[in-house]
């Protein structure tokens, strides 16, 4: 080979490996970047006539396992969903409180029931009797606190579900942009592997959100539908509709078009109700708790609430009540209607008659909530009858319950132990989807960047830049010698 053959070859080789050096680092500081995809530089020989002349990079590719990568956003969007279950499912478990727990809805059916024999023993004690008032009001105000902090979950998926729909609608936008730019620079033959990144981080983001599979499309372009088959992206991105409510409350729901649902392109897909395009993912399990778990809840509170109320409402307790006339527990003031269930345990509240907060008299508690004025100190027939009332069985006349009769107390133990229950569930398979989660993204990225690989690949690099680097220098000096000659 002649000496400028030789020349050209180590000057090719220098480029070659200065190129490379750069590539390597970039893999090295981009490791622990999300989305990142690993370079690997491709050689070809190159040829001056039919001689070799060098070694030039023939393309800059970008590397990452496509199988578990799948794999890893469907596990994504299931582990996604499931924590969004089990979070509302602890915060319900904490609004209701565990059955004994201080301030829960039992330990505060236990508190009244205790009160009122209390007061039977001594009927005619004030602080008795103003215990047994403070019991029903504490009851009455949990009771309302819990309803609201259901309705609140609900208006916080509400919100959840639109803040996921922009962000669908935006990030497929940006994909369906990346895939065009993407599509250009390819034909152009120039390096894509940034805007693989950038898209790639983009559809992991939506993986969280819904189920997603990705499909190559030509110039380098990708097409993303779900498991379900709704199509998201091809070519064009589609569309999600969604309207935010301003307040939700018990009376509202998706089935009477008072909530919004979700349309795809103008097609009605709302998840969360079992078996459709979208279910799985958090948005699935916003739309779940807004319209099933949440309400669920909510009427199991109404039917405690109604069975509390109709305890109490019961003529044969009192016999000042007139027909008609609301008992100790009220619907804001009125008798309790079946046929208004619906929120009731929001509106539930103490009958003004005995709150002196209220313009009523404690001593009506023991004498009748129509009594005109105070009968007898030392009757106590009321409190028993209150007591017998909290004390009998009765089946839960609504809410999805077991319909075994049951006492208040027990009935509040039930209902916090369906919860409990239902937590506890969606907690154990969480944490399974969590480490199958976990598990996919360490084989991921065991396929993607190894520092250590990575680091001996670089020294190869350094190896070959001084053997290029030599070859230069060596021809420098024969050139030098002939020179003196």
């Amino acid at each position: 080979m002649s000496m400028l053959g030789s020349l050209l070859n180590a000057y090719s080789g220098l480029r070659v490996a200065a190129r490379s050096a750069e590539v390597v680092s970039q893999n090295v500081a981009n490791a622990m970047t999300d989305g990142y995809g690993r370079r690997e530089v491709e050689l070809v020989a190159t040829l001056a006539g039919r001689q070799p002349s060098g070694v030039a990079i023939a393309a800059i590719t970008r590397k990452v396992d496509s199988t578990t990568m799948a794999s890893r956003r469907l596990a994504q969007a299931e582990s996604a969903g499931q924590k969004v279950r089990t979070d509302i499912l602890k915060r319900l478990e904490k609004e209701f409180g565990l059955p004994g727990e201080k301030g829960s809805l039992s330990a505060l059916s236990v508190a009244l029931e205790s009160s009122l024999v209390a007061a039977q023993s001594r009927p005619e004690s004030q602080p008795r009797q103003q215990r047994v008032l403070f019991a029903a009001r504490d009851l009455v105000d949990r009771l309302n606190r819990v309803a609201q902090a259901v309705q609140d979950m609900r208006m916080q998926a509400d919100s959840e579900i639109s803040r996921q729909v922009d962000l669908l609608n935006g990030n497929l936008r940006k994909i369906a942009r990346l895939n065009r730019d993407i599509a250009i620079e390819k034909s152009a033959r120039r390096q894509i592997s940034g805007l693989q990144d950038e898209r790639q981080r983009l559809v992991d983001q939506i993986a969280d959100i819904v189920p997603i599979r990705t499909y190559a499309r030509e110039k380098g372009q990708i097409a993303i539908s779900t498991p379900g088959g709704a199509v998201l992206l091809d070519g064009l991105p589609a569309t999600f509709e969604f309207s935010k409510s301003g307040v939700i409350t018990a009376q509202l729901n998706l089935g009477s078009g008072a909530l919004s649902g979700l349309r795809i392109n103008g097609r009605e897909v709302t998840p969360g109700q079992g078996g459709g395009p979208l279910d799985g993912g958090s948005l699935a399990a916003w739309f779940n708790i807004r319209d099933r778990l949440a309400p669920d809840a909510a009427s199991q509170l109404d039917a405690f609430a109604r069975n509390l109320a109709e305890r109490f409402q019961d003529p044969a307790i009192d016999q000042t009540r007139s027909a008609g006339d609301p008992g100790l527990f009220t619907d804001a003031g009125a008798p309790f209607d079946p046929a208004n269930e619906i929120g009731f345990a929001g509106r539930i509240s103490l009958n003004a008659a005995v709150d002196p907060g209220q313009g009523g008299a404690l001593w009506r508690l023991r004498d009748g909530l129509a009594a005109a004025s105070p009968g007898p100190s030392g009757n106590n027939s009321l409190f028993g009858a209150m007591i017998g009332a909290l004390q009998a069985r009765v089946p839960p006349a609504s809410g999805q319950l077991a319909p075994e009769p049951v006492t208040l107390s027990r009935m509040a133990d039930n209902i916090a132990g369906q919860i409990a229950t239902s937590r506890l569930e969606s907690q154990t398979r969480g944490a399974f989807d969590a480490s199958r989660l976990a598990e996919l993204r360490r084989n991921e990225r065991a396929a993607g960047v190894n520092t250590d690989q990575e680091m001996q690949t670089l020294m190869l690099i350094e190896k070959a830049y001084a053997a290029n680097a030599r070859v230069i220098s060596t021809i420098d000096a024969m050139l030098k010698k002939l020179m003196e000659i």
